[in-house]
């Protein structure tokens, strides 16, 4: 159909000719009210917004020293952030002659993961990196609230 016939039939109807897809050839148009289709996009766009939940990413810093007590603490920490289904950075710190004894670091990473009550999965497993020692935690999906 012409532009003009097009135009034309819109004013008729007292509604708005809207390009669909002007890249096309020839162009895409519908008939429509504008104002309407532009209220029913934010608003499906509104609600979706509300029942996505973003992801963040939390961070437990342990030292090479820490005590079992202090572990623990830091584990009950980990478990709430996972269960509220962000995701965990482990990271440990060394200080000066202390980076020599890395393996020291893995054993405390290793008892922290033992000490978690929360199902997780090992996005990344520990790694020395600098000075630093880190390990990033994902809670597990439950497959049973997919459906």
């Amino acid at each position: 159909m012409f532009t003009k016939k097009a135009m034309e039939l819109a004013e008729q109807k007292q509604l708005d000719l809207v390009k669909i897809a002007p890249a096309a050839t020839p162009p895409v148009c519908k008939i429509m009210d504008y104002g309407k289709y532009k209220f029913e996009n934010a608003k499906k766009e509104k609600e979706s917004r509300k029942n996505q939940h973003v992801i963040d990413v939390k961070e437990v810093r342990l030292s090479i020293s820490i005590e079992d007590y202090d572990l623990g603490v830091k584990a009950k920490n980990a478990d709430k952030f996972l269960k509220a289904g962000d995701k965990v950075k482990v990271t440990i710190k060394f200080r000066g002659r202390q980076k020599a004894h890395s393996n020291v670091g893995y054993t405390v990473m290793e008892k922290f993961l033992t000490i978690l009550t929360t199902e997780y999965s090992i996005e990344r497993r520990p790694k020395l990196e600098g000075w630093n020692m880190i390990m990033i935690l994902t809670p597990k999906e439950d497959r049973s609230k997919e459906g």
